[in-house]
């Protein structure tokens, strides 16, 4: 039986006495100590895990002081603080062993814009795209850029001064910074601007808190000014950490304390508030795609891009290239990066030039093309290069770009490409004899590794793939870590160029000397004595005996190697995750991930859920259970079973449980494995998560309404058969009242009225008989269809199969419908795993005699028709079979091209607007383009419009508990998008989006194929 879990690592008391003073303040916002909650924040994207004792929310900046005023009390001195935003560092900047305070929940509001001024205020939560997004209709953009931009936030770019694709022209973060509103470990709000150096001398000698830190740091900067401008390489990614040198402006007329917090990473002061600069939206904007033969080519030819005024340059190595080509994002950019015929494409450089004009930049362009010729006829290993103009087309090359960052950690086997020494900063003229001797290091460690950077300002990221459940190549991470600050030192680089210090804080005395490095200790002090903020992140206040963290201090595979290898191997899609974060994406039209967008609650995103299967597996494998034996023991029913399930109920200890809280962010995926394909690491929430509910409910009893999921495809079939007696019922108040207090589900939908028989009844198509099917000729086979029935579509939604007919046999087609048989879809997300075993195993048996007899098989719903393909995959393996149950689109793109375009043109002013499936847009990213296809094929106008999940996930949106998230996400994305249609223009391909539509907006969605068939019929 599945054991009763408690938490390894309890608060401790201080901290439990420090939440109970922090709730008899005027605290407003969240409170986290749940176990949970403290995994979901104790990673970020590096391979350190540090759990902390508590998590925070605050909702405003007074909520901040709040809790460092509160702090800052002598019976609280040993609690410590990290400021936390996206959670995307790659070297645990924001980890903590203390309370981590999250800004990114609630304090992520755009305050104010001066368009005439050239600034916006924000707060620090806000994320970065967010902010672009907010800016765009108005000209301007935020220009600091990084690969995680569309979840890591505005405090979190701050606090580790990050930069990214074309800092050569933008800078960093720190130098669109205008001021700063911060709070300091002892409650107070300091605000940070540059000011004149008269004034800074002034404030100097008041006998305030921010007085003595001004004194201190402009003692710091002034004094040690020519040791500071000699000591650090003249560099475009400058420093990473208290930036010494920019408190003070060439001439030292102007003093700017925010300057020494930019880059801070959270260890002087929480950043709650900043003001930045605006950069004015390029009017034209043209992106080259250069190609060569290898990764050294690429490298040596970025200076000379460099010199023809590129606005960046980015390197991309063929592993990471692979890579993407192999995910889904590569259908997107596939028509502008493409193969040479003849060549190996083995490096790639992206060139962006931005101007005035598109004349202006074509005449660049033009010059840029001149070198390239010459180029690619002398032996520089360039062996083709594209153009595109069209912004986006570029959008879509950056977006793959980005993405392709994550990709790396998706590699086969055990060994996986780790950020931990990959933003070094050199020289841009020594990066390629850098890089080589980079190379060198880590091949004679026999070690695979990615490559992609910024080579315009010299700096790569180099990833070396170990498994850190290795302890011997955990060693082996702190030799590498030793070799390349070497090797950095030797180029005249820097260690950080672009991701901060983190767990490499040890290697400060190296990089500053001895002198620089007590300055930075003396402005520690002047800032934070008590060392409370973040503290062993850069340095330690100057009497302190508190150590710096390092590289050697515990990983996320210190816990992994503690669950055994075939159970990492089984639950390889938890186990994967990197924390790269892409789950967080705050789009609203993205359709990755529902449930994180709508609760904003780490634990509800794929990442979360991930880091909680990792600690359930390892907990109960550490108390001594074999969790795959477990699940192979518990199928079926006992007498046994149930008694054990009775006496568990009735433990008091059983609401202590560490599975329910797992439960809890389980529940609250809605499994539309957006996650699988969505996520570089293709981490799949609703295969582990139907598991762990099935691995639950072997020691407690599941809810009634799991139950009635499960079976509604053996309800539906039999209610089927008294329609409006069974829809009177539904209808009915007493029912509606009983269903959602008794049951937890509401809005329960109607049967349709006429049934599918009923519709079909008074139609000529051909009856079902598998005998005669496997008699017809091949060129009747060829014009036969077999429709598979889903409970969904057949038994609510009957009109949309009875279109696919109609619309079948307009176009020359035989439909012919199949007899219903469970999918067993349902049983699979209620984690029914062993009826679906069964139910899949009966289902692929039948389709398997239909694939044999040559005939094409469709379906009408996303999420059904792909379980054929994945969950059936999973869980019969070879028993599956060959058949292949096509989606109505697929099917229609294969067959239209085969008709007379004229005889089945259709005249129509309707522009109808596409609602796609999230399941089905994730896992067939070229469904929508296929539609309009389809449609235009007809002479029918198809516009695609983009948003993220309905809320409704099939049954998800109807359990009583989840109804205020499934309203949110319908808010979130779908209503603005209905609010200025008619109904006869929208089509949704998603019966669940369709009934969605129809409860909170009152809209009769179709399907496509309901239009296409109406269409034609009126034609």
């Amino acid at each position: 039986m599945l054991p009763r879990l408690d938490p390894v690592e309890l608060i401790k008391p201080i901290y439990q006495d420090f939440i109970n003073a922090l709730e008899q303040t005027a605290f407003k916002g969240e409170i986290n100590s749940k176990y949970s909650d403290r995994l979901a924040v104790a990673t970020d994207n590096s391979v350190y895990q540090q759990l902390p004792q508590l998590v925070l929310h605050p909702r405003t900046k007074q909520d901040v002081q709040l809790i460092t005023q509160l702090a800052s009390q002598a019976r609280f001195d040993e609690i410590k603080f990290s400021a936390r935003g996206g959670g995307t560092g790659t070297n645990g900047q924001s980890l903590t062993p203390g309370v981590v305070v999250d800004l990114s929940k609630f304090m992520n509001r755009i305050l104010e814009i001066n368009i005439e001024e050239n600034w916006v205020r924000v707060e620090a939560g806000v994320v970065k795209d967010q902010l672009n997004d907010f800016l765009r209709p108005h000209g301007f953009f935020f220009s600091p850029d990084l690969s995680t931009s569309n979840r890591a936030t505005l405090g979190g770019m701050i606090n580790t001064d990050a930069s990214g694709q074309g800092s050569l022209v933008y800078g960093k973060t720190s130098d669109h910074v205008l001021g700063l509103e911060s709070v300091l470990a002892d409650g107070n709000l300091i605000a940070t601007e540059p000011m004149a150096i008269t004034d800074a001398e002034e404030l100097a000698k008041e006998n305030s808190t921010l007085g003595q830190i001004t004194k201190q740091v402009l003692e710091s900067c002034r004094d040690n000014r020519d040791l500071i401008l000699t000591k650090f390489p003249r560099l475009n990614r400058f420093l990473t950490g208290y930036d010494l040198e920019h408190v003070l402006n060439e001439d030292l007329s102007q003093f700017d304390l925010t300057r020494i917090i930019t880059g801070s990473e959270g260890s002087l002061a929480v950043v709650c508030e900043a003001k930045l600069n605006l950069t004015p939206i390029s009017k034209a904007k043209a992106l080259v795609n250069i190609k060569y033969d290898s990764f050294d080519s690429a490298l040596r030819h970025s200076p000379d891009l460099v010199e023809a005024q590129a606005t960046s340059v980015e390197t991309i190595d063929s592993k990471v290239l692979n890579l993407a080509k192999q995910d889904i994002v590569w259908h997107t950019v596939s028509d502008l990066i493409t193969d040479v015929p003849g060549k190996v494409m083995d490096g790639l450089n992206i060139v962006e030039y931005n101007d005035v004009s598109i004349k202006a930049l074509e005449n660049r362009i033009t010059k840029l093309e001149e070198i390239l010729a010459k180029d690619m006829e002398s032996d520089k290993g360039l062996i083709g290069y594209q153009i595109t103009y069209d912004l986006p087309s570029i959008g879509r090359l950056y977006a793959m770009r980005k993405k392709a960052v994550g990709l790396l950690g998706n590699t086969e086997g055990s060994a996986k490409p780790l950020a931990f020494a990959e933003d070094t900063a050199v020289p841009p003229e020594n990066l390629a004899d850098f890089i080589a001797e980079f190379r060198t290091l880590l091949d004679d460690h026999n070690l695979h590794y990615g490559m992609f950077g910024h080579v315009d300002a010299g700096v790569l990221h180099v990833r070396p793939a170990l498994d850190m459940c290795d302890p011997e190549q955990e060693k082996l991470l702190r030799q590498i870590s030793d070799q390349v600050v070497a090797l950095t030192a030797k180029y005249g680089g820097l260690m950080w160029g672009e991701h901060g210090k983190g767990y490499r804080s040890e290697y400060g005395p190296e990089f500053f000397g001895e002198q620089l490095f007590t300055e930075l200790r003396k402005v520690k002090t002047a800032f934070d004595p008590k060392n409370k903020m973040n503290p062993g992140k850069i340095c330690t206040p100057i009497d302190s005996s508190e150590q710096l963290v390092s590289v050697d201090d515990r990983k996320r595979g210190y816990f992994d190697r503690q669950i055994s290898t075939p159970v990492k191997t089984s639950f390889d899609s938890a186990m994967g995750c990197n924390g790269n974060g892409l789950c967080f994406n705050y789009d609203t039209t993205s359709p990755m991930c529902p449930s994180s967008k709508v609760t904003r609650d780490r634990r509800h995103s794929p990442k979360g859920r991930a880091g909680l299967m990792r600690e359930w597996l390892r907990l109960v494998e550490t108390s001594g259970v074999d969790i795959l034996k477990l699940e192979n023991d518990i199928n079926g029913w006992s007498v046994k079973r149930l008694l054990d399930k009775l006496s568990n109920k009735f433990k008091p200890s059983s609401n202590d449980d560490f599975s329910h809280e797992v439960m809890e962010a389980m529940q609250g995926c809605l499994a539309c494995k957006a996650c699988a394909s969505q996520c570089p690491i293709k981490v799949d929430v609703p295969d582990f998560r139907s598991r762990f509910i099935n691995l639950y409910h072997s020691r407690y009893f599941r809810p009634l309404k799991d139950h009635l999921v499960a079976n509604v495809e053996i309800l539906a079939p039999i209610m089927a058969r008294f329609p409006k007696l069974t829809n009177a019922v539904i209808d009915n108040k007493i029912y509606k009242k009983f269903s959602s207090t008794s049951i937890g589900y509401v809005d329960t939908p109607l049967l349709s009225y006429p049934t599918l028989k009923q519709r079909l009844a008074n139609r000529d198509f051909t009856q079902f008989n598998l005998e005669q099917l496997s008699q017809r000729s091949p060129e009747q086979k060829a014009r036969t269809v077999l429709i598979v029935q889903d409970p969904f579509t057949s038994f609510y939604d009957a009109k949309s199969v009875e279109a696919l007919m109609v619309l079948a046999k307009s176009i020359g087609f035989d439909p012919i419908l199949l007899p219903f048989k469970p999918n067993g879809k349902p049983q699979h997300v209620k984690g029914f795993l062993s009826r679906f075993a069964k139910t899949a195993e009966n289902a692929a048996e039948f389709l398997n005699k239909l694939h044999s007899i040559d005939i094409a098989l469709v379906g009408i719903d996303a999420s059904l028709a792909l379980c054929y393909r994945d969950e059936y995959k999973q869980i019969l393996g070879k028993k599956r079979g060959e058949f292949n149950v096509l989606l109505a689109h697929e099917w229609l793109s294969d067959v239209v091209n085969t008709l007379d375009a004229k005889q089945f043109k259709v005249n129509s002013s309707t522009n109808f607007k596409l609602f796609a499936h999230c399941t089905e847009k994730t896992a067939l990213p070229k469904s929508e383009s296929q539609w309009q296809q389809i449609f235009n094929q007809f002479g029918l106008t198809l516009d695609k419009v983009s948003v993220g999940c309905c809320g409704m996930a099939g049954t998800y949106g109807h359990e009583a508990v989840n109804l205020d998230n499934s309203k949110s996400l319908f808010e979130m994305s779908w209503q603005g998008q209905l609010n200025h249609l008619e109904d006869q223009q929208v089509l949704a391909t998603g019966f669940s989006c369709r009934s969605q539509s129809k409860r909170l907006a009152k809209v009769n969605a179709r399907h496509p194929v309901e239009a296409l068939a109406e269409m034609l019929s009126a034609n």
